[in-house]
C-alpha cells in the first residue's frame, strides 16, 4: 500500500470513529416480538437474570397496560459508582420496556453509553469498560426475545460523548449537577428510614417501583411511579407521541447521598431522556418539572 492510499484509509477510519462517538442515542431496539406482553415480559426476565442481571422492580407506567418496565442492576453498573461516587449514583439502575403497538410487542432498553456519558461525565473513561460489558450483557440477554434489531433511537442526530458530559436542553435550562435538593436529614441511616416509610404508605400519588443501595458508600437510589392529576399519566402522553415509544424513561428517581434525598431537574431529566422534544411541546409540560417535584417532596417528608 502507498502512502497516499494509507493517508486515506487513516482519514476515513478517523471519520467512522467520529461518527460512531456523535451517535449515542437515548434508548436501543433490541427485538420486535409477535408474542404477547406477559410472555415476552417473563422471557426478557429469564433472559436478564441468566447474563447475571438483578431484576429491581418492574411496573407499567401511567397506568398503561401496553406498557411493562423491568428496572435491572448488574455488578459492573456497581462497581463503576463505587469508584465514581457522588451523583453517578443515578446510574445504578437501567430499563427495560416491553410496549405493545400495532399488534408487536417491541422490547427496548436505555442505552448504558448514552446514561453513563451523561452521568459519569469526565469520570466516564475510568469506567469505560464497565459500562461496555454491561451492555454486551443487555444485548447478549435480549437477543432471543424477537427479532434481533438493536437500533438505536430516541434523537434524530445523536449526541457525542462531550455533548453528553455537559448536555443541557439550551442556554438558562439545568445541567446534571443541578439538582434539586428536596431534604436533609440527620443521617444516611433515617433518611432512609423516613423514604421507605413514606413510600410503603399508599397515598394514590406515589409509589415504589425499586429501590438499589450502592455497598460501602451513602448512597441509595429509589425508583418511584407517579400517579395522580399531574403524574405519568398526564405527562407521558404529550411528550411520548413518537415511534418507537420512550417507555424506558421512567420511572423518575430519588438519590439519598449521605445525609440529603436529591433529584434530577425535570428540565435536565426529560429533556435529555426526549433530546429532539420540541420548545412547543415543552411548552405542554410547563407545569410538570415542578408537579414531579412536589411529588417527589412528599417521599421525602419527614412527617412532623
Amino acid at each position: 500500500m502507498n502512502w497516499n492510499n494509507l493517508a486515506r484509509l487513516i482519514t476515513f477510519l478517523i471519520g467512522i470513529t467520529f461518527l460512531n462517538a456523535a451517535s449515542l442515542k437515548p434508548y436501543i431496539l433490541a427485538t420486535e416480538s409477535g408474542s404477547g406482553l406477559g410472555e415476552t415480559v417473563s422471557a426478557v426476565k429469564e433472559n436478564l437474570d441468566r447474563e447475571g442481571f438483578t431484576i429491581l422492580g418492574d411496573y407499567s407506567p401511567a397506568d398503561d397496560p401496553a406498557r411493562r418496565i423491568i428496572v435491572v442492576t448488574h455488578s459492573e453498573l456497581i462497581t463503576a459508582i463505587q469508584q465514581a461516587g457522588g451523583l453517578t449514583g443515578f446510574a445504578a439502575a437501567l430499563r427495560v420496556a416491553c410496549t405493545q403497538e400495532n399488534g408487536k410487542i417491541f422490547v427496548s432498553y436505555t442505552n448504558p453509553e448514552y446514561i453513563g456519558n451523561a452521568y459519569f461525565q469526565k469520570q466516564f473513561p475510568l469506567v469505560r469498560t464497565n459500562i461496555s460489558v454491561v451492555s454486551d450483557k443487555l444485548r447478549s440477554a435480549l437477543k432471543e426475545t424477537g427479532d434481533p434489531k438493536f437500533l438505536p433511537f430516541g434523537a434524530k442526530n445523536g449526541l457525542s460523548e462531550k455533548e453528553l458530559s455537559t448536555y443541557h436542553y439550551m442556554f438558562g435550562m439545568e445541567y446534571f449537577e443541578d439538582v434539586v435538593e428536596l431534604n436533609q436529614f440527620n443521617s444516611f441511616e433515617s433518611g432512609k428510614t423516613v423514604i421507605e416509610s413514606n413510600l410503603n404508605t399508599p397515598s394514590g400519588e406515589v409509589s415504589p417501583v425499586y429501590s438499589i443501595e450502592i455497598p460501602d458508600r451513602k448512597i441509595k437510589l429509589y425508583g418511584v411511579g407517579l400517579s395522580g392529576e399531574s403524574g405519568e399519566e398526564y405527562f407521558l402522553p404529550i411528550i411520548d407521541v413518537g415511534t418507537q415509544k420512550h417507555t424506558a424513561f421512567l420511572p423518575y428517581e430519588i438519590l439519598l447521598i449521605d445525609n440529603k434525598a436529591v433529584m434530577l431537574h425535570g428540565r435536565y431529566r426529560i429533556a435529555l431522556s426526549f433530546p429532539d422534544l420540541t420548545m412547543m411541546t415543552f411548552s405542554k409540560i410547563m407545569s410538570t418539572p415542578g408537579d414531579i417535584e412536589d411529588l417527589m417532596k412528599n417521599v421525602v417528608r419527614n412527617g412532623d
